[in-house]
């Protein structure tokens, strides 16, 4: 029985080992893409930051992420009339309102990109300051390609009501309420920021605006109704208790700016925010972020602001 038993499995043994085959699969070399991170405001010069996409696999440092900048491109910004060239600057050397959007771009302390070797292509000629109602063609041209893309800026949206609510009667801290009356048929979508600029006794307290992981959003479900919402402030202050340290001040200054941007601009944030809060999770569902910039990764964005102050009173 042992012996008919061990003649049994070798046999199974070596069926199985007869039908294993050895497949190669040839996976293509890592091909690197241009990455494009640019801005047009109403008002502002167009701030673009180029770079070249990381194999998965290199080191995560810095002086890799630094050596990925592109400083030969040729870039320039068309309205449709004019075109400009746009020059590789250092930060440092932008007009403070440049400065202090590529540390919006970037979402770190306007302290840190000045201190920094950050380059990108700007401009300070004032005839490419963004201006309603414009359409603003960006075209890059880089190792023999040409890429482009445009964006519009849209008119912005006003907010109805803006006021300041207090937890509770007798507190001082509290939330920003507003409501905001979408205009019917037009597909808008919305970003949201805030500064709050209370004179801390060494200048405001915030230099920069603020947004939280996502500030984007759009009127799919509320198209030319009136949405009411509330909102906190989107770094924590750890000077606050427990439990309010998003929350305002009493007698705070809160400057809110909601941009509206095209749809081009919305589904770029918001897949990108989807993939970011993933955090790797290998169950996430995949998620492919579309760009407004043909041949090229990332978005030419065109941001139109409305702005308001909140003095935070009840």
């Amino acid at each position: 029985m042992v012996k008919t038993t061990f003649i049994a499995l070798f046999s199974l043994v070596f069926v199985l080992h007869a039908c294993t085959k050895e497949v190669h699969i040839d996976i293509p070399g890592y091909e690197a893409q241009v990455v494009v991170d640019g801005r047009i405001e109403t008002g502002g010069f167009p701030i673009v930051l180029l770079s070249r996409s990381q194999d998965l696999y290199s080191p995560a440092l810095l002086s890799a992420y630094v050596a990925s900048f592109i400083a030969d491109a040729t870039v320039s910004v068309s309205d449709g009339t004019t075109t400009i060239s746009l020059d590789y600057l250092a930060v440092s050397s932008l007009p403070i309102e440049s400065q202090k959007t590529v540390a919006e771009m970037l979402r770190a302390e306007l302290s840190d990109v000045q201190a920094v070797p950050l380059y990108v292509y700007s401009t300070t000629n004032p005839a490419m300051l963004g201006v309603v109602g414009k359409t603003y063609t960006l075209t890059i041209v880089d190792q023999g390609k040409t890429l482009s893309g445009s964006t519009t800026l849209a008119p912005p949206v006003a907010l109805d009501t803006l006021s300041w609510i207090p937890e509770s009667a007798d507190s001082i801290y509290g939330y920003c309420n507003a409501k905001l009356t979408d205009p019917a048929g037009q597909n808008n979508a919305y970003k949201w920021e805030m500064k709050v600029i209370t004179d801390t006794g060494n200048g405001p307290k915030d230099n920069i605006f603020r947004s939280s992981s996502s500030p984007y959003f759009s009127d799919q479900f509320f198209d030319g109704l009136t949405l009411e919402f509330n909102t906190y402030y989107s770094k924590k202050d750890t000077t606050y208790p427990s439990g309010f340290k998003r929350h305002f001040k009493l007698n705070d200054y809160v400057v809110i700016k909601m941009s509206r941007v095209d749809d081009a601009v919305y589904s770029y944030f918001e897949r990108r925010e989807a993939q970011n809060s993933s955090n790797g999770n290998p169950f996430a569902t995949p998620v492919n972020i579309p760009s407004n910039i043909s041949g090229a990764l990332g978005i030419w964005a065109g941001i139109s602001p409305w702005y308001d102050t909140l003095y935070c009173v009840p």
